[in-house]
Parts: C-alpha cells; sequence; structure tokens
C-alpha cells in the first residue's frame, strides 16, 4: 500500500556524515568478503546465532549477475552503514507491550502494513550484522500478532495511529502480508522455530490466509486486501508492486501448494504481457492494473489514490527492484527479460545520470514529475545488475544510493533504498 503522493528529493551527504546518526551495530569479516559455494541453510535453533549471517553470500545469484565495483567486504560495509541509519530513525517501540514497529512518517498512518513487513524481511536479513536483530524481529511479530485484520486474523491490519490501534476499517493491505509472511519464513530459516515463536507455522498460517483472502480465485492475481471481494468495485484490479515473484517462490517451497506456482505464472505473463501491449519502449508498468477478467490494462486515471494511477507512480516505483530481485535470485528467463528492458531505457533516458531519474513516468517515457525520490531512484540498481554492459551505470547508481544519507522523514524512500542497496550488494536470498 502506498499513499505519499507529495514530491520531495532526498539530499545527499558524505558518507562520514551518514556515520554520524549511529555506530555500526556490526561489521562483516574479511572471510565473508567473497561468495562462496551454494549451500542450504542449516538447521538453526533458537538460541544460537544466525544460520545465514549477513555477509555470508551463501545464495549465489544466477550466472552473469553483475556486483558493484569495489570489494564485497565494502559493498557489505555500506549496507551496514545505511541500515544503522534507517533503524535509527524508523525502527521504534512506541507502543509499550512489547513490541517493536516500523514508523511510517510520509504515510497517511504513523504505523502501516507495508512498514512492519519490511521491517521483518530487513531484519531477519541483517542477522549477524546487527546483535539485537532477533530481539527486534520478535517485537515485530508480537506487534502484527497484537494488530489482526478483522476480516481474516491471520493477516495485518493495514492501518494503526498514533495511539496504535487499528483503523480505517482494520482490514488488510496484500504488500504488507506478502513481506510478513516472507519475513517469518526468513526467521525460520535464520533461528529455526522453537523459540517464543514458531516462525514456520505462522508463516504458513500467513500464506495460507493470503491465499483465501488476497488472491483473486479466477485471475490467480493478487487482490488490493482482504476488504476486496466478488461483490466490490476492485475485485477485476491488481497493484504492480504487490507482485512479489520470489515471493511465491519461497511460498511454493514453504507449503508444498502448487497454486503458489499457478499464482507466480499468472503474475510472470501479466508482467510481460503489460510491457508488450502498453510499454514496450519503456517496460514500466502501472501503479494499477483493471479489467483483469476480460483485457487487463492500466488505470485510465484515478481508480484508488489518484489522477495518475495508470502511471509509472509512487506504486509501481518499486517494481524495478522486485522485478530485477527475482531476475537476480532464480535467473528466470522472463523475469530477467523484464528486468532487462526496464534497465536499458532508464539508462538511456537518463544518459547514466541517476539524479536524472524524477518521480513519476507515463507509461511512454515521458516524465510528468520533476522531483526526486529514492524510492523512484534505487529500484533500478537491482534492474541495473541484469545487463552485462551496464556496470558504468550500476556503479553510478550504487555511489548514489551509498552516499545519500537516511532522511528520518522519509520513511518509504529509505526503506526502499536499504532493501535495493541489499540486493545490489548480494545480500539477499530466497528461503
Amino acid at each position: 500500500m502506498r499513499t505519499t503522493t507529495k514530491t520531495v528529493t532526498i539530499g545527499t551527504a558524505a558518507l562520514a556524515a551518514a556515520g554520524l546518526l549511529l555506530p555500526l551495530l556490526g561489521t562483516v569479516p574479511a572471510t565473508a568478503a567473497e561468495h562462496t559455494q551454494p549451500t542450504r541453510a542449516v538447521a538453526a535453533t533458537a538460541d544460537s546465532g544466525p544460520a545465514v549471517p549477513f555477509g555470508s553470500h551463501t545464495f549465489p545469484y544466477a550466472a552473469g549477475t553483475l556486483k558493484p565495483s569495489g570489494t564485497q567486504s565494502a559493498l557489505d560495509q555500506a549496507v551496514i552503514k545505511t541500515y544503522n541509519a534507517w533503524k535509527s530513525a524508523f525502527v521504534k517501540k512506541n507502543c509499550g507491550n512489547g513490541w517493536y514497529q516500523v514508523i511510517s512518517p510520509d504515510a497517511d498512518h504513523p504505523y502501516v502494513a507495508e512498514a512492519q513487513g519490511y521491517g521483518m524481511v530487513v531484519t531477519a536479513t541483517m542477522a549477524g550484522a546487527d546483535p539485537d536483530a532477533k530481539t527486534a524481529f520478535d517485537g515485530m511479530v508480537k506487534y502484527v500478532l497484537a494488530h489482526p485484520s478483522v476480516n481474516n486474523s491471520n493477516l495485518l491490519a493495514a492501518e494503526q495511529n498514533a495511539s496504535c490501534k487499528s483503523v480505517d476499517g482494520s482490514d488488510s493491505a496484500t504488500d504488507g502480508d506478502l513481506d510478513v509472511a516472507y519475513g517469518l519464513l526468513l526467521a525460520d530459516k535464520q533461528w529455526g522455530s522453537t523459540g517464543t515463536y514458531n516462525y514456520k507455522d505462522l508463516a504458513v498460517k500467513h500464506i495460507n490466509a493470503i491465499k483465501k483472502s488476497e488472491v483473486n480465485p479466477t485471475t490467480h492475481l493478487m487482490l488490493l486486501g482482504d476488504w476486496s471481494d466478488s461483490g466490490e468495485s476492485h475485485y477485476w484490479m491488481t497493484r504492480s508492486s504487490d507482485w512479489m515473484i520470489d515471493h511465491f517462490r519461497a511460498f511454493r517451497t514453504a507449503t508444498g501448494d502448487s497454486t503458489w506456482d499457478t499464482v507466480r505464472t499468472a503474475h510472470q505473463k501479466l508482467i510481460t504481457s503489460q510491457q508488450s501491449k502498453y510499454a514496450s519502449g519503456t517496460g514500466l508498468l502501472a501503479d494499477f492494473v483493471v479489467n483483469t477478467n476480460s483485457t487487463a490494462k492500466p488505470a485510465s486515471g484515478e481508480v484508488l489514490e489518484g489522477p495518475n494511477d495508470g502511471d509509472y507512480s509512487w506504486n509501481a516505483c518499486r517494481d524495478p527492484w522486485r522485478i530485477g530481485t527475482d531476475a537476480v535470485t532464480s535467473g528466470d528467463s522472463a523475469s530477467l527479460a523484464s528486468a532487462r528492458t526496464l534497465n536499458t531505457w532508464i539508462k538511456s533516458k537518463t544518459g547514466g545520470n541517476p539524479n536524472k531519474i524524477v518521480s513519476g513516468y507515463h507509461l511512454n517515457g515521458s516524465a510528468f514529475d520533476s522531483g526526486n525520490d529514492m524510492a523512484f531512484t534505487a529500484p533500478f540498481v537491482v534492474t541495473a545488475l541484469t545487463d552485462s554492459g551496464s556496470q558504468a551505470w550500476l556503479d553510478a547508481l550504487w555511489n548514489k544510493l551509498a552516499t545519500t544519507s537516511i532522511d528520518p522523514d522519509l520513511y518509504y524512500g529509505g526503506s526502499v533504498q536499504l532493501q535495493s542497496m541489499i540486493v545490489a550488494s548480494g545480500n539477499y536470498w530466497v528461503p
């Protein structure tokens, strides 16, 4: 869910200045500097360290994937620096009860499901660099369990107010739930499921609830939330930022349910067809796609959030990150093709200058906004990984991200920036 529509400019600062935000929680040993041979996570126990500590690089990317220039250790340290700043700015214990929550000052509510999902995925991934990762993660789990959706108690209510009370109907938002489930699967691999929380059991319950309440059973596409049913006007609509292909792969592995193969394939076909029919020169996707029961097409004008619902705006800006992540972790030909189309266009559009990426494009590539925001800039570092001829472009993007301080007022851009850096540095993995 994305509700921020204002245009803002994130300032840049030297790395030294960024380092003042918070001392490093941990460092990556030199022995973790390069990728090792592929292994699966060993069985973890609740009282052991993480099975996949940050910087271990035990889940290599697809052959041919680029990485930013410089030593692996330097890349890892840049991510840790950004994570420390992000955690200091947004991970809070404002609500009591032993809860941890990610605050979203630039959204329309202080706490949104999207943010909690980000927090769980990031915290589980950064275990090993952050000695307090498990404590924070468990606090986030406790918060999520205390804020169930009114429609399906195994899903998360989408929005909470400053008093940490669920508001606006207490129903769900699909993107938050997808990340919550994914974060729980990461935690199961990291720490095992014999401690305070059975992460695996919670994950499967959440995944099954997503299937029941947030997947359209006819199209196999993601609904906007558990509030959209067959009698509701948004039922034949889907949001491109919810098309998390790597999550669907992980859900299939965790549950053994072949439905998730069907869901994944449906979304990949939709991505390919939308790019081909409506953005062949750019690869851009619309925030919202309508008429999914007949001829799916970009929204025309406002259908949920604003007049640019059919453009590449504040939801779709995450698509290069999401599509590119599946491309580099799975090597899937469809995801690679989609990611490379996006990369080719944006590199040409900006002349290889990341500072020229703006916060809003029509699907034909013309800009409708002149602002800059990390939510739009950062995701393209992931698609750049997929093109062997884009090393200089990748390096320019990485340097932009690594030297841009986290703005404590801009949770959305900062969260997308951090997660894009995790992928680009080779530290992302699929449970």
